[in-house]
């Protein structure tokens, strides 16, 4: 909503969405939202933008500061954040690449929240995970989205 009336009030808007992993009903799915959820970025030049009137816009709840003054975003991070954009303006959010031996996390299917170690990939669409269940190391083989890292 804030996007839409800012854009009708002529200011140039950008909204960075990625492809982002949800847990929905026990189940995770791929979904496109926003990349910065309740954020967008506003371009506004110092001279000729007056941003008063973004602060009544309808959508709009507050403009970030520190302190009085407004938070600018280099021209360079927007600029990165395009380059990582797909053909549909999609942010590509590159999957990790796990190495043997890394610690990884089970996020979905039912080792859910067990961690292990990542030992290899074993296929475009699979990887085995070592888990150490009941005092024996078990080796399994998961889809890569079934993972994340472990810190």
């Amino acid at each position: 909503m804030a996007r839409e009336n800012l854009e009708r009030q002529g200011y140039t808007i950008y909204l960075p969405f990625a492809e982002i992993r949800r847990r929905r009903r026990g189940k995770t799915i791929r979904v496109i939202d926003p990349m910065f959820p309740r954020y967008l970025f506003i371009y506004l030049s110092d001279e000729t933008d007056d941003w008063r009137p973004i602060r009544s816009t309808l959508g709009v709840t507050t403009l970030v500061r520190f302190g009085q003054v407004l938070a600018k975003v280099p021209g360079n991070l927007i600029a990165s954040l395009r380059d990582r954009e797909n053909d549909q303006g999609i942010q590509i959010i590159e999957t990790p690449d796990y190495q043997s031996g890394d610690k990884v996390r089970i996020a979905e299917g039912p080792m859910e929240g067990y961690e292990g170690i990542f030992q290899c990939k074993t296929g475009k669409e699979r990887v085995t995970v070592l888990l150490q269940i009941a005092e024996k190391a078990v080796s399994i083989q998961l889809s890569p989205e079934q993972i994340e890292p472990f810190n």
